[in-house]
């Protein structure tokens, strides 16, 4: 596939990939893209900008995504316009953002972010004295709002792969960082100093992993050795902002492997720490409900469902919880009260770190609350609890608890049954209940398949728990 989006191209003779030098030039001869294959809207972006006098190109993921043969989720443009000149050129634009000022220009649900070529940053007593740029004691930028030049531009991206920039008009491709050599090592490199770059932004951390996951490329080993050390500066950023960059990591299509590349490189830790702590003390239960919730949720963007990050997070916390419901009730608290007494704490807690907005962490406890409710089925609970809109989402999380390990004494396979059940069979379902708890016996109430094995049940990607 390589090599039919890049015809004729020859490695470049070895040089700096950082230095401010001239780009390789890839003329359409020696690659395969074309300016039909980007959004006609962003083409239009580029064409306005430079018939106005500024420089502009396609840059950063459509054009790596596209000689990787992939379909661009957008399509970004670089100017040497500002902000404002953009917003000038086109009335369907606006300005956003503090910390990185750019323009947004709109064409009905399409979005074509268009940014100025960023600068280095001043250092020393340029630094103290500029408006448009700062840094918090350890390096990290805190506002990114310097202009430059192309060429500038092109050394403040993050990664080799992403500093590629496409020229509409003659369909060149120019590479400041020697991004295409990168793309056909399928590795993932930073530009310049990776410990400096990390420390500038951190969440470039978790962009490399996201990026190693998404396209299978390796992290390149000078790239990925600050890692570990540096992984603790994530609990500097925002939680708003790590709330974004979460859903980015596991909501794309390559959650299951993201994860397990978060735990390697020492990332899962700050962002999910009771998690992470629940991981180490037993890695065999949470690595495999997470994992198979991950999948699962993999298996629906794959067939284009919708998901919700509520049932997500409810899989990527549930392991730290039951722990505390047991500390609660070993207290004296009954079993429900202290399901939602520790639910409340973990997600507490959890927010410090990832803002979880409530419409999330509402039905998280709602799922949650849940599994104290499904062992009690007797009278007309079982009724009440099919009636309720969270059902399917606890139902649903009871099997991923079990395909886990977890012992239910069968419960998922008896509300499998119960739903599929006729009146009659249900009401017998219930008597069964009843005679057993008279009996003093606990387990399903239902007799057992003549096959002996329980219902096969497949991951749960039809289901509408994530929807």
């Amino acid at each position: 596939m390589l090599k039919k989006l890049f015809k004729s191209f020859r490695s470049p003779l070895k040089r700096n990939p950082h230095s401010h030098s001239k780009p390789e030039v890839l003329n359409n001869r020696q690659h395969a893209l074309q300016r039909s294959r980007f959004s006609r809207n962003a083409v239009n972006v580029v064409e306005r900008l430079q018939q106005a006098g500024y420089q502009a190109y396609l840059v950063g993921g459509c054009v790596r995504d596209l000689l990787l043969d992939l379909q661009p989720k957008d399509f970004d443009v670089a100017t040497s316009a500002t902000p404002e000149q953009v917003r000038a050129e086109f009335r369907n634009a606006r300005v956003i953002g503090r910390r990185f000022k750019l323009a947004h220009v709109h064409f009905g649900r399409e979005i074509i972010e268009v940014a100025t070529f960023r600068a280095n940053h001043p250092q020393g007593e340029e630094e103290e004295d500029s408006h448009l740029s700062s840094r918090n004691e350890s390096g990290r930028i805190l506002r990114d709002n310097v202009y430059g030049s192309l060429e500038d531009d092109a050394q403040r991206r993050d990664f080799t792969i992403n500093a590629l920039y496409f020229d509409v008009t003659g369909e060149r491709i120019l590479d400041y960082a020697n991004g295409v050599h990168d793309i056909r090592n399928h590795l993932i490199r930073l530009i310049g100093d990776p410990e400096k770059r990390y420390l500038e932004d951190p969440v470039r951390m978790l962009r490399a992993v996201r990026f190693a996951a998404k396209l299978d490329f390796d992290i390149e080993k000078h790239s990925a050795a600050p890692i570990r050390r540096l992984a603790p500066m994530l609990r500097d950023i925002p939680s708003a902002r790590l709330f974004d960059e979460v859903l980015k990591l596991f909501l794309t299509g390559y959650a299951q492997y993201t994860f397990d590349l978060l735990v390697e490189y020492d990332l899962f830790a700050p962002l999910f720490p009771a998690s992470a702590a629940a991981l180490k003390q037993n890695p065999e239960y949470t690595g495999t409900l997470i994992r198979q919730a991950l999948a699962n949720t993999d298996a629906r963007i794959e067939q284009g469902k919708p998901v919700t990050p509520a049932f997500l997070f409810a899989a990527l916390l549930w392991p730290a919880l039951p722990a505390r419901v047991v500390r609660l009730q070993d207290r004296g608290m009954p079993p429900i009260p202290a399901m939602q007494e520790a639910a409340h704490e973990l997600i507490s807690e959890q927010c410090q770190r990832i803002a979880i907005p409530k419409r999330f962490t509402l039905p998280i406890r709602e799922i949650w609350d849940m599994q104290e409710r499904l062992p009690r089925r007797s009278g007309k609970r079982a009724d009440l609890l099919l009636e309720n809109p969270r059902f399917r989402a606890g139902y649903d999380f009871l099997l991923l608890r079990e395909d886990a390990g977890e012992q239910t004494d069968g419960l998922g396979d008896w509300w499998t049954d119960y739903q599929d059940a006729s009146d009659s069979e249900r009401r017998s379902m219930i008597r069964e209940l009843s005679s057993k708890a008279e009996e003093g016996t606990d387990g399903p109430a239902r007799k057992r398949r003549r096959s002996g094995g329980r219902r096969k049940r497949g991951p749960r990607s039809d289901s509408p728990a994530s929807e």
